[in-house]
């Protein structure tokens, strides 16, 4: 019998501004090299225009060797109203979760492997075999901090990921007169755009509030607490998890 593999990985963990987003990738495993073929390795080691070529060589797969996709775009709102109530590490054992539920259960899949976020490298993958449940414990979950530098099916989940919340940032930056850059605070055009991003009443959707850079410049700002988006009525009303945004091939 064929079996088959999938990959999980994240883009978008650190950043202040943008969207969290986690991709899985399920393909048999005799078209793994197939993915070395097209170019595939870890994204951070690719430079954008190339990994947007292998993103769409990726997809042309999809529909010719009928691999499977699955994104979660989780937005910032999203993430401050998580994190009001469970850490990071907590949040992305659900996305990944939710991630590989989208891919679908198959007794073809031999072994799932993911890219661990949390410190434990152990621990996450247990946790996300947790919230999985009972219907996945016969398909072992493999969780390694950089699985993308090790496994090619992981690889390519985070070049999809990667190209995902690069095209978030794009449409961000199309929507305002000011460069957004990489979104990471340790950027100083992000830095001046979250500057430019809590002049009104609150802050801008797409910052994530509970970061403390945009609580440092909020305060800077307005000399006064940033305010809680759960406690700002329905003007910046958020979605459920059951709501995220979801994409698939």
């Amino acid at each position: 019998m064929k079996s088959d593999i999938i990959g999980v990985d994240e883009a978008g963990r650190g950043p202040v501004i943008g969207p969290l987003v986690v991709s899985a990738l399920r393909i048999p495993n005799m078209d793994v090299k197939l993915l070395e073929e097209i170019g595939v390795k870890d994204s951070k080691k690719i430079n954008k225009v190339k990994r947007k070529e292998i993103f769409e060589s990726i997809i042309e797969n999809c529909k010719d060797r009928k691999w499977k996709i699955s994104r979660i775009i989780c937005s910032a709102s999203e993430i401050d109203k998580q994190m009001e109530k469970i850490n990071l590490n907590q949040l992305e054992v659900k996305l990944f979760a939710n991630a590989i539920e989208e891919i679908g259960l198959s007794k073809k899949i031999i072994h799932i492997n993911v890219d661990a976020c949390d410190v434990n490298e152990i621990r996450f993958g247990k946790n996300i075999e947790k919230e999985l449940g009972h219907k996945w414990n016969n398909i072992e979950i493999v969780s390694k901090h950089k699985m993308d530098e090790i496994d090619l099916v992981t690889a390519a989940a985070s070049i999809i990921a990667k190209v995902t919340r690069d095209s978030e940032l794009e449409k961000l930056n199309d929507s305002t007169d000011f460069e957004i850059g990489s979104g990471y605070p340790s950027d100083l055009i992000t830095r001046k755009a979250v500057k430019k991003m809590i002049v009104n009443g609150h802050p801008h959707d797409e910052l994530r509030w509970t970061w403390k850079t945009v609580k440092e410049e909020w305060l800077k700002a307005h000399n006064k607490p940033l305010p809680v988006r759960s406690e700002l009525g329905k003007s910046v009303e958020q979605k459920s998890l059951d709501e995220w945004t979801k994409s698939e091939w």
